[in-house]
């Protein structure tokens, strides 16, 4: 089994987790709908006009 021989530092283990952030989702303004969607999804508004309800 694999054990390490110096301990890790404080500055190398935050630089490796410098990477481990999360993000957020993409969202864009639809213009047609005047809605915040994300993209390649559909909001419940478009939903509406497409089947005429």
């Amino acid at each position: 089994m694999a054990v390490p021989t110096h301990k890790t530092s404080k500055s190398k283990r935050n630089k490796r987790r410098s990477h481990h952030a999360l993000k957020g989702p993409t969202i864009s303004f639809n213009h047609q709908t005047g809605e915040y969607s994300q993209s390649h999804h559909y909001t419940p508004k478009e939903i509406s006009q497409r089947h005429g309800s």
